[in-house]
């Protein structure tokens, strides 16, 4: 006689993991839309914060000082050049640099560069040594005005992804652009 083959414990061991399977890659949906909600309302906030600055200063402030909550980053800084002239702001203030660091850092960078690091960008400054993440946004603006870069740092590292954050980076960058453009024009 035949012997009776049971796939029964298979088949519902099979679609067990398969179940496992697809809730994990459920709640990594979820996660992924909740952070990304979250990056676009803080995107949001950050660019209201700059629509309300109150002058050029006011609006190096609110980028050096109140992105990097607003953010929930570790470290902001924007370095500007016209000509032969260059500076650079972080939260420990405003420091002049050789403009053709600014000019080589934004060199072939188009909109921007999400990275890991072992060391951040030299124009965090002091801060540099500490970051492990950082996001480099390229400002670009028509003459006279500046062009420069804006850096976005955080001690963490970090796993880029996604595309999605970098176009919410490459808008603010515009807006910070459009918001020096307005404060150096006026």
């Amino acid at each position: 006689m035949g012997k009776v083959i049971n796939f029964e414990d298979r088949a519902v061991a099979s679609l067990r993991a398969r179940v496992a399977a697809a809730e994990e890659a459920n709640q990594d949906l979820i996660a992924f839309a909740r952070g990304h909600s979250g990056a676009v309302a803080s995107i949001h906030e950050a660019v209201l914060a700059t629509i309300d600055a109150e002058g050029f200063d006011h609006l190096i402030h609110i980028v050096t000082q109140e992105w990097p909550q607003i953010l929930g980053l570790d470290a902001v800084a924007v370095a500007l050049f016209v000509g032969d002239r260059g500076v650079r702001a972080d939260a420990s203030g405003l420091q002049f640099v050789d403009p053709r660091l600014i000019e080589r850092s934004i060199e072939g960078l188009e909109g921007v560069m999400l990275r890991g690091c072992k060391r951040g960008h030299p124009l965090f400054g002091p801060a540099c040594t500490l970051i492990r993440a950082e996001a480099l946004v390229r400002l670009e603006s028509e003459a006279p005005l500046p062009g420069g870069l804006l850096a976005l740092g955080q001690r963490a590292e970090q796993g880029f992804e996604t595309r999605h954050g970098s176009e919410l980076l490459v808008f603010l960058g515009r807006v910070l652009t459009r918001s020096i453009g307005r404060w150096l024009i006026d």
